[in-house]
């Protein structure tokens, strides 16, 4: 698989997806700075890190959703390519046209910054396969605008299609109360495109690869990635 990172002025996290995908691939990535008009010839998966995109000026996420790498990812998307966006890459998916909905301020207006379990809903995507429907994995996240929301007649179709990826849960899998770090509708922590080859979601699983930092609950979306 040939991996394609996008870095924007604020990216912080490139360095950790990287390194993830070389885990899982045996292949470096290429890192794509955000001018750039075109993708690598070859690419099969267009990643887009956490960080801070720009400064998080306007809004997460606005203007990189603009930037001029963009155009083709949306055409790399729309050929089924496979797009990843975590954090903030989630933020830029969203506001890039990608995904629908919205990732708004945290519900406690605070920054959040913890480990966080979450529930695979489905095991049959390209980049869940090498989990179980219903599983609760646990990985990080560190988001100030974590919180999704969408219009009723999104939600519905989200949930109504099978296309919520993870949501947000306790240890013991159940959603809602507490195990929700953001307010997020639905506790939503990430959703698939309509064809399901584009993923968003807030939580950072390229950072639990490694027992040495806690864990390796995030290894199964880069392994499943790596199989597809």
């Amino acid at each position: 698989m040939r991996a394609a990172v996008i870095v924007f002025p604020g990216s912080n996290r490139e360095g950790d997806m990287a390194r993830a995908l070389r885990q899982a691939t045996g292949r470096e990535p290429d890192l794509v700075w955000h001018s750039q008009t075109e993708l690598p010839s070859g690419t099969d998966l267009v990643v887009l890190p956490g960080g801070f995109s720009y400064g998080d000026y306007l809004r997460c996420g606005a203007i990189a959703g603009r930037a001029a790498i963009m155009d083709a990812v949306r055409a790399h998307a729309a050929r089924g390519g496979l797009t990843l966006g975590v954090c903030n890459g989630f933020q830029i998916l969203c506001e890039g046209g990608l995904l629908p909905g919205v990732l708004m301020r945290n519900a406690n207006l605070r920054f959040v910054c913890r480990m966080q379990h979450l529930r695979v809903e489905r095991a049959d995507t390209a980049f869940t396969r090498n989990y179980r429907q219903g599983q609760t994995i646990e990985v990080a996240i560190a988001h100030g605008e974590g919180n999704y929301e969408a219009d009723d007649e999104t939600i519905a179709r989200l949930e109504g299609e099978g296309l919520v990826a993870f949501r947000y849960c306790d240890p013991l899998g159940r959603v809602g109360g507490e195990a929700n770090p953001n307010g997020s509708r639905n506790d939503i922590a990430g959703i698939y495109s309509e064809r399901r080859n584009v993923l968003g979601l807030m939580p950072h699983p390229e950072n639990l690869i490694d027992p040495l930092v806690g864990g390796i609950d995030g290894r199964g979306l880069f392994e499943s990635l790596a199989a597809a």
